[in-house]
């Protein structure tokens, strides 16, 4: 009884060789899986020029010489206009008459409109003569709106300019806008402790209708 079961397993462990072997050699002798057909895909090649990276921008219009650097230049000049200078919001202190004036605040002014002090500028507005002499306005106010010049309205603090010319003066023009033309000056100006104004120009000459 033992022999038979002892060559029963001996025969299935031949057969199970036999069968590992037989599977081996015909895994072997099988043919190689044949390449795929067609040239492999290659990735696409952008077309056109690859983006350049932007370049950076100029002075950010906080930054000190950044509006004067963006305001055009013609005949050696900087044409500037109300949009700009009267662009911001300026709180006059309150003065009741009962105290001394009060010192104004000024840091109010932007430090893109201070990189106009000192530059030849052109600036285009409505003419307020104050000093006459011999015919010419050697003195004036040169203001945003007609309505200030002509009605009364009472103007921002940063919707007009002193303007003193040199030399003998300007003809007067009322009725419509003219553009001066000088060195502009930024920066709080009083008399007696009076806060009078944050723009005044040395005034060369005036260009325009009329004149």
């Amino acid at each position: 009884m033992e022999r038979t079961v002892v060559k029963s397993v001996v025969q299935s462990g031949v057969g199970f060789v036999v069968a590992v072997v037989a599977g081996s050699i015909l895994f072997a002798q099988a043919p190689a899986t044949k390449a795929p057909r067609g040239e492999p895909i290659k990735p696409l090649v952008p077309k056109g020029e690859p983006i350049q990276p932007l370049v950076p921008s100029a002075a950010p219009t906080n930054a000190p010489g950044a509006a004067a650097a963006e305001a055009p230049v013609k005949n050696g000049m900087q044409e500037v206009g109300f949009d700009k200078l009267a662009g911001f919001n300026y709180v006059v202190p309150e003065y009741t008459g009962t105290t001394p004036p009060p010192s104004p605040d000024t840091n109010q002014i932007p430090a893109t409109i201070k990189a106009y002090d000192g530059r030849k500028v052109a600036i285009k507005g409505f003419m307020l003569p104050l000093k006459v002499k011999e015919g010419k306005v050697t003195e004036l106010l040169l203001m945003r709106d007609q309505s200030m010049c002509c009605f009364g309205a009472v103007p921002k603090i940063n919707e007009f300019l002193t303007v003193k010319m040199v030399g003998e003066g300007t003809k007067a023009v009322m009725d419509q806008a003219v553009t001066l033309v000088g060195t502009l000056k930024v920066g709080e100006f009083s008399e007696n402790g009076y806060l009078l104004g944050i723009y005044q120009m040395d005034g060369e000459r005036a260009e325009g209708p009329g004149l």
